[in-house]
């Protein structure tokens, strides 16, 4: 008694058309059973018992439950996540803005470094370190900040 042996022409080739496509169907509802119960989670609007209600509904009686989900809550469903989405890039966004405002803009005893090493290599004379010196003490130099206050009368 020997196992028959089969051969790729054994196999059509509609028949791997039909195979492709129930694999890509079994992973497609695989990815939307898991977003429901993502969604299920995330949605702060429901308590604790309809969570439990709608987990049990989905994982034990999976077809029904994930068609009759996306029909009651599947408008709502998309909002949610286009809303966890906008604060995820509102977040992003704020750090931006606080990692590149405490980088970017340099101390007055920098700028005064960097004009002090300017002069030491002859690039400026005295009179344009003292004058750019003095820019910088009175808050008018680049590495002034907003609503900085103007201690000399220039």
């Amino acid at each position: 008694m020997s196992t028959p042996t089969y051969l790729a022409y054994d196999y059509p080739m509609l028949s791997i058309f039909w195979s492709m496509l129930v694999f890509f169907l079994w992973i497609m509802w695989f990815v939307l059973l898991f977003r429901i119960i993502v969604d299920i989670f995330r949605d702060d609007a429901m308590n604790g018992w309809s969570k439990a209600g709608w987990l049990a509904f989905v994982i034990l009686l999976p077809f029904l439950g994930v068609f009759v989900y996306v029909i009651a809550r599947g408008k709502n469903m998309g909002r949610r996540e286009v809303a966890e989405h906008q604060a995820q890039q509102r977040a992003f966004d704020s750090y931006v803005r606080e990692t590149a405002k405490g980088a970017g803009a340099p101390s007055s005893a920098d700028e005064l470094a960097k004009l002090s090493e300017i002069r030491a290599r002859g690039d400026i004379t005295d009179e344009e370190f003292a004058r750019a010196k003095d820019l910088v003490l009175s808050g008018h130099g680049s590495g002034t900040r907003p609503g900085a206050a103007s201690t000399s009368g220039h």
